[in-house]
């Protein structure tokens, strides 16, 4: 059924505009690695608040960082969704495809679960200390998104 699934993304009129533009293939390309600029970028800067500092001013971070990862996350969805479109029969079934989805549903995950157990603490600016093992988690797996993201151009 996934195969099935690859093959009629590959056939749509989406993988056929991706293949047979190339400016359309080139912006989704660009605004793709912008939004994981944005995404991981902005992740990355409240992780590492929350990792250096416990915390300490973290909803002052969040409040520009956690809206530019949102941003990230709407600009790399439907590029993603574009550029696997072109290739889906071969790029979904890369391996460093499966990790990277792996590990976008581990962060996205871990967000929920940050949000769902600290957001009051985060509100009153204290932490817990095991808000840190969240941070690093969150800041481990969207390394990997990225490095996987790479990877798939190579295996």
């Amino acid at each position: 059924m996934y195969l099935e699934f690859l093959a009629a993304l590959e056939a749509s009129w989406l993988g056929h505009a991706g293949r047979h533009s190339a400016w359309l293939y080139t912006a989704a390309n660009l605004i793709h690695v912008l939004g994981a600029a944005f995404l991981v970028g902005g992740i990355a800067v409240f992780d590492l608040k929350v990792l250096a500092e416990h915390g300490k001013h973290a909803q002052q971070v969040g409040r520009y960082a956690i809206p530019l990862a949102a941003l990230g996350l709407a600009l790399q969805v439907p590029t993603g969704i574009l550029l696997l479109a072109v290739e889906a029969r071969a790029l979904g079934v890369n391996p460093a495809f499966y990790v990277k989805l792996v590990f976008i549903a581990v962060g996205l995950i871990n967000i929920i679960l940050f949000h769902v157990r600290f957001n009051s603490a985060l509100r009153t600016g204290a932490l817990p200390p095991e808000a840190r093992a969240y941070a690093l988690i969150s800041l481990v797996a969207w390394i990997i998104v990225l490095l996987a993201g790479r990877m798939i151009a190579y295996l």
